[in-house]
C-alpha cells in the first residue's frame, strides 16, 4: 500500500502501561506481521500494512538523522533503543520507545528486523521532542543532501557533551 497524504494532526493517543507494539521487516523494511497493538495504533488494517515499508507510519517531526542512526546501527547487527514519533492512518500520533533487533534465518544471516515498542517516559518524551525539533530544523536548514550528515553531528555533539553514549542516554531517559 501506498501511503497517501496524511495531514498531522495534534491528536494524541497514548499507550497504555501494558501494551506493546510489534511488528516485524523484511530487510528491506517492508512489514511481514504487526500485532494487533500495532494495528490498532497505527489506525491501519492488517492488509494495509503487510508489505508496505514500516515508514507508512513515519511523523514529518522526525528527523532522518535519527533513522540514519537506526538504521547504521542495525547494518553493524547491533540491537538499538529509540524514541519514535509515530503518525497514524487518521493523522494522530503516538510516542513509543522502541528497541530493534537484527532476526535471524538458520544460517545466521540477516533476514529482517523485530521490533518491540512500549510507552515512553513521558519526561523522556518532553527532552527529545525538543531535541528532535533542533534537529529537524537543522536538516531543513542544510536541505536534503546535507540532512542527514548535519542531523547526526548535531545529535553526536549533544552526546559527547553529556559524557555519555547514544545508548546510554536513551536508556538513562527511560528509566
Amino acid at each position: 500500500m501506498k501511503r497517501k497524504n496524511i495531514t498531522p494532526t495534534a491528536n494524541e493517543k497514548l499507550m497504555r502501561e501494558n501494551d506493546f507494539i510489534v511488528s516485524k521487516t523484511d530487510i528491506s523494511g517492508r512489514i511481514t506481521y504487526g500485532n494487533r497493538i500495532f494495528i490498532e495504533f497505527s489506525g491501519y488494517s492488517e492488509e494495509e500494512l503487510l508489505n508496505t515499508q514500516h515508514n507508512i507510519i513515519r511523523h514529518p517531526d522526525m528527523p532522518r538523522g535519527v533513522f540514519k542512526l537506526l538504521w547504521d546501527t542495525l547494518k553493524l547487527e547491533k540491537e538499538v533503543f529509540a524514541f519514535v514519533k509515530n503518525m497514524a492512518k487518521d493523522g494522530s500520533f503516538y510516542w513509543v520507545f522502541a528497541n530493534v533487533t537484527p532476526s535471524y534465518n538458520a544460517d545466521r544471516q540477516v533476514e529482517g528486523y523485530l521490533s518491540v515498542r512500549r510507552k515512553p517516559n513521558p519526561e523522556a518524551v518532553n527532552i527529545v521532542t525538543d531535541l528532535y525539533r533542533q534537529m529537524l530544523d537543522l536538516e531543513n536548514a542544510a536541505g536534503p543532501k546535507l540532512a542527514c550528515e548535519t542531523s547526526v553531528d548535531f545529535l553526536v555533539d549533544f552526546i559527547t557533551q553529556k559524557g555519555t553514549t547514544y545508548e546510554e542516554l536513551v536508556l538513562d531517559l527511560q528509566g
